[in-house]
């Protein structure tokens, strides 16, 4: 049985082994394919793993060998799943296995931008302390998270996660989530702009959540508020965020998505005023990794024993957050 894995790189940079796949049949590891590489490579495998290579119908079309798709993460947008199921290829993803992390992640952007402290450890390096004639200083205000509120789009696992942390920081939890019945006040999406002083985004990426925060959107945030982003990154319209930065109607924003990743270098949110960004890595610690790496193996043989798991193809596809 031929086993390919198209891009696996980003799960696996070297520091994981991929001896159990290898355990299962003939293995070709990529750690980066071109689309135009994808049926070249793809060809003869049964099994076909991928984290952002696309799988559309026009690639299955030409895979007839092609049995089952595991995508590398949650969001399974990569594949057409209606052509898949058509075809009577299975395609599974990870369901959960960053939660934890991305939750982290959240809290770890929050933090930078309210102590400041990678600015002010640089400052120490560069000799400001140093030269200070007092035994501290800051060079703008530090911010006390217990008694701020933060407002949480999207009450799934991770939004779950981050309500947990921010309780545990004294904060008060708010959130917007048709579906969820919860413990927590769940207003509409433009009451909870109005109340909020930290707005935390993990809704999952669909038409009717495309661009919800926008001008409008952002006028209804106090001036005062920080936007948190590490679900999906055209939720946000960015040059509508960097106007806002810009011009002082928001005090900042931290994200680790952006709408085109990587961003092209033009892109303004990459020059707005108070915006903290990372490149999408709150899901990539090495404890999530090796989960998301277990979970693909566990599905695979699943799938071998006639028993799939965490099959999609049944499902509308759709961007969902990892």
């Amino acid at each position: 049985m031929k086993i390919v894995v198209l891009d696996g790189y980003a799960l696996n940079p070297g520091d994981l082994s991929w001896y159990q796949l290898k355990d299962m049949g003939e293995v070709e590891i990529y750690d980066r394919t071109a689309q135009s590489e994808t049926i070249e490579r793809a060809s003869g495998a049964e099994i076909v793993l991928t984290n952002k290579t696309l799988l559309m119908a026009e690639e299955l079309d030409q895979l007839p060998d092609l049995k089952y798709i595991g995508v590398l993460a949650t969001g399974y947008n990569v594949v057409d799943t209606e052509a898949a199921r058509q075809k009577a290829i299975v395609v599974t993803n990870i369901p959960d296995y960053g939660t934890l992390s991305v939750a982290q992640h959240v809290f770890a952007l929050i933090l930078e931008f309210f102590n400041d402290t990678g600015s002010l450890s640089d400052g120490v390096h560069k000799g400001k302390w140093s030269n200070s004639i007092d035994f501290c200083y800051w060079d703008r205000p530090l911010t006390e998270l217990a008694g701020l509120t933060i407002g949480i789009i999207g009450f799934g696992r991770i939004g779950r996660a981050v309500a947990v942390i921010a309780e545990a920081f004294g904060m008060k939890v708010i959130v917007n989530d048709p579906s969820s019945v919860n413990d927590y006040e769940n207003f509409s999406l433009d009451d909870l702009l109005k109340r909020s002083d930290i707005v935390s985004l993990h809704c999952p990426l669909t038409q009717e959540t495309e661009g919800i925060i926008n001008t409008e959107r952002l006028k209804l945030m106090k001036p005062s508020a920080l936007l948190v982003n590490t679900a999906r990154g055209p939720l946000i319209v960015e040059e509508d965020l960097a106007d806002a930065l810009n011009e002082g109607r928001l005090t900042g924003a931290v994200l680790d998505v952006l709408s085109v990743e990587p961003p092209p270098t033009d892109n303004p949110i990459l020059f707005a005023k108070n915006c903290i960004i990372t490149p999408h890595v709150a899901w990539a610690s090495l404890s999530a990794r090796k989960r998301l790496m277990d979970i693909a193996i566990s599905n695979i043989r699943e799938y071998l024993s006639g028993n799939p798991v965490n099959v999609v193809t049944n499902k509308m596809n759709n961007f969902l957050i990892r």
